[in-house]
């Protein structure tokens, strides 16, 4: 069993950044592939950013291609999401996720989720 926490979520003005955290524990995530997710009041949850398990591929919703970096430190078991140039349609409560068989690009595919943290942009 994995438990993934989210963390570093907040509110911040249009045009500024956030780091997001996924803290992992119970096992080690090394193997695993993950991704960052969001889901916004009234939407469905949507791929945001996936890493694969060694860093190697990484892909990017368009909506924050250019303006998100995600990483991961497998000796932390941590993955980060870095939020740059934020705008009000970024708002949404942010999910990371892992899948043990692949790539996290589709919330279909994820093993293991964690409990959100809530990104709110004012413009």
């Amino acid at each position: 069993q994995v438990r993934l926490v989210e963390s570093g979520g907040g509110l911040v003005q249009a045009g500024g950044s956030l780091s997001l955290s996924c803290a992992a524990s119970g096992r080690t995530i090394s193997h695993y592939g993950m991704g960052w997710f969001r889901q916004a009041p009234g939407k469905e949850r949507e791929f945001v950013a996936a890493t694969s398990w060694s860093g190697g591929s990484i892909s990017y919703a368009d909506s924050v291609k250019g303006r998100s970096t995600i990483s991961r430190d497998n000796a932390k078991n941590t993955v980060y999401l870095q939020m740059n140039s934020l705008k009000p349609e970024d708002t949404a409560v942010y999910y990371c996720g892992a899948n043990f068989f692949g790539r996290a690009t589709t919330a279909a595919s994820i093993s293991y989720w964690g409990q959100g943290t809530q990104v709110t942009v004012s413009s």
